[in-house]
């Protein structure tokens, strides 16, 4: 294997600088002939393969990714080196729910056009969209409490618990309260897109309604009801999934989207759990920044059941 440097973002072999001799002249690396500058011109054209190099006139990654922006996004308030962790950490995550969103309301309109397979593609990605969510918690928690002590006052009272897009989420998911629509009543637009979530059937509703389009025996509280209020187990929609589960072969889609449910939940308890341990051991039981009872209130959080009959049928089987 060659012991020749390669770039770092994977374009071939990095030039060896030059090194300096004890005279104070120019050394060539080991096995690179000396020779005159002209005849090196092929070789530096052949390291980089025909690559373009002049984006003058075109599009490039940072032009196309409008990375200055992305890049100028964070402004630290206070003088400490921790907070662009902390900003980093928060804007990433929130980059990896619009994407989230993205692929979960695609879904959504897929599963109530009974076009599973497009559906499950989708549902897979929100999955592991998820897992990244989780593993964000592991480099947040390298922040000790007297780093987060320092920079806490300048947080005053903005909080994750204001995450629009969290919110969204969790309505997409069918954890409907409207009370969580009160933070964003400051800014309209928001508002309007967090109370479309709020108003629109969950992703679990409309898993409901296929399987009562399939002839499985739905009760018609849960295939037509008042999409803002919060979901409430039935007996009925157990036994529906039973019919499903019972025999997959029969009923194979619905079976695998079951399953894609759970996995989405199981993700879902992951990052909550990471969430309120992450919490715990930078402040501790402190309230958190937006006035909750910190740990306290994410503990509760993680005896949310999104699909509960996905859960409680498999005592049943």
């Amino acid at each position: 294997m060659s012991d020749q440097p390669s770039c770092p973002m994977g374009y071939g072999a990095a030039p060896q600088p030059a090194t300096a001799s004890a005279t104070g002249s120019t050394t060539a690396p080991a096995g690179v002939a000396t020779a005159a500058a002209p005849a090196l011109a092929p070789a530096t054209a052949d390291v980089h393969h025909g690559a373009q190099l002049d984006f003058s006139a075109d599009m490039s990654y940072g032009d196309y990714l409008h990375l200055d922006q992305v890049l100028e996004a964070q402004h630290p308030l206070s003088p400490a080196h921790d907070e662009m962790l902390f900003i980093v950490q928060h804007q990433t995550s929130e980059l990896w729910m619009k994407l989230l969103l993205h692929e979960l309301h695609a879904a959504i309109a897929h599963i109530a056009r009974d076009d599973l397979p497009a559906a499950f593609k989708m549902l897979a990605r929100v999955s592991k969209i998820m897992e990244q969510l989780v593993h964000a918690w592991d480099v947040l928690a390298t922040m000790t409490p007297p780093e987060y002590s320092a920079i806490r006052p300048w947080l005053a009272q903005s909080s994750g618990f204001q995450s629009w897009q969290y919110r969204c989420i969790e309505f997409g998911l069918g954890n409907k309260n409207a009370a969580m629509l009160q933070p964003h009543r400051h800014a309209p637009n928001r508002l309007a897109q967090v109370e479309a979530a709020w108003r629109a059937p969950s992703l679990y509703d409309e898993a409901i309604r296929l399987m009562g389009r399939r002839g499985l025996p739905v009760p018609a509280s849960h295939a037509e009801r008042d999409w803002t209020q919060p979901y409430v187990a039935s007996p009925e929609v157990e036994a529906a999934w039973l019919v499903a589960y019972r025999d997959p072969q029969h009923h194979w889609d619905l079976y695998q989207l079951g399953e894609e449910l759970t996995d989405i939940e199981d993700a879902f308890r992951l990052w909550r759990f990471r969430h309120v341990t992450t919490v715990e051991r930078v402040i501790g039981f402190k309230r958190g920044t937006g006035g909750t009872h910190g740990v306290s209130y994410l503990r509760k959080m993680l005896d949310v059941v999104l699909f509960p009959e996905i859960w409680s049928l498999r005592t049943a089987l």
